[in-house]
């Protein structure tokens, strides 16, 4: 069961991430695809499973994430600010303006601790088993994390990089498939015929575990767990794309990037507690 401490700041970072969008008046914001990976996020930042040092955030010993789900940067950008990694009014007050560090998508160049520019789908899998590879190189005992989208699965360059992660034995490298089963114009199992991504991920030599991607203590017992020797880990985590808010969860019809419309606005502001004040 998740502790009620958690449940607290995992609702307040629903609530930010919201904020976030309302004031930066922009459709970039992608909530639903933001709000199926909090926890995902939450665990592997507040919960221990990520070594990092916010006051040196190049320092050589720590772990690396690549979102590669790039249009869900408003969670991460939340998650970094509960963190540390800079204060949360600053993401709140210039999300998606003209110069701002918080982009719709991250990019490294303009904030510390962004370890890939993303949001060109179906990258962050190469770009992990490169950090991987240079890991290896290294000796390095550093986690290379890339958290994937099932929609962005589509893209060939994907299975490429989970070709490459088998056949270099990167048992430093973890990927989190964010299985919400919701993509921009439908479900994945109409568009792309996938129902099973165990077997298919394991045909590639991977080491895959499923998991419920909204139980932090589930995350954290497979995200803990040193990957077998020689083998790259794939953690699915099954989760509901708009989790939170309920007229968002598993809806298919324009939520993966659209804001609420003033009448819908009654149902977020009730659900994620927000007040007046909050809004202005």
């Amino acid at each position: 069961m998740i502790t009620e401490k958690d449940r607290t700041k995992i609702d307040l970072l629903r609530k930010n991430i919201f904020l976030a969008a309302y004031h930066s008046r922009t459709g970039k914001a992608h909530l639903a695809s933001s709000y199926s990976v909090v926890e995902i996020l939450y665990t592997l930042y507040i919960k221990g499973i990520m070594n990092y040092r916010v006051s040196e955030p190049e320092w050589n010993g720590r772990d690396r994430l690549v979102l590669s789900k790039g249009h869900a940067s408003l969670a991460l950008y939340s998650v970094m600010s509960m963190a540390g990694f800079f204060d949360n009014k600053e993401l709140e007050s210039s999300f998606c303006y003209p110069d701002s560090r918080f982009g719709a998508e991250p990019n490294m160049h303009e904030l510390c601790g962004i370890e890939a520019s993303t949001g060109s789908l179906g990258h962050g899998v190469s770009i992990g088993v490169g950090m991987a590879i240079a890991g290896k190189t290294d000796n390095s005992r550093s986690r290379i994390f890339v958290i994937i989208g099932d929609g962005e699965s589509q893209e060939g360059s994907v299975w490429e990089a989970v070709m490459a992660g088998s056949n270099f034995h990167l048992d430093n490298l973890t990927v989190i498939l964010d299985c919400n089963g919701v993509q921009e114009m439908g479900t994945v199992r109409e568009i792309s015929g996938i129902e099973d991504w165990i077997s298919k991920w394991q045909s590639f030599g991977w080491d895959v575990e499923s998991t419920d991607g909204h139980d932090v203590n589930a995350l954290y017992e497979s995200l803990s767990q040193k990957n077998k020797k020689d083998t790259p880990q794939l953690v699915i985590a099954n989760t509901v794309k708009g989790k939170g808010v309920s007229i968002m969860e598993n809806n298919t019809t324009g939520w993966h990037y659209k804001m609420p419309s003033k009448r819908e606005m009654k149902v977020f502001v009730k659900e994620l507690s927000i007040s007046e004040k909050e809004l202005k």
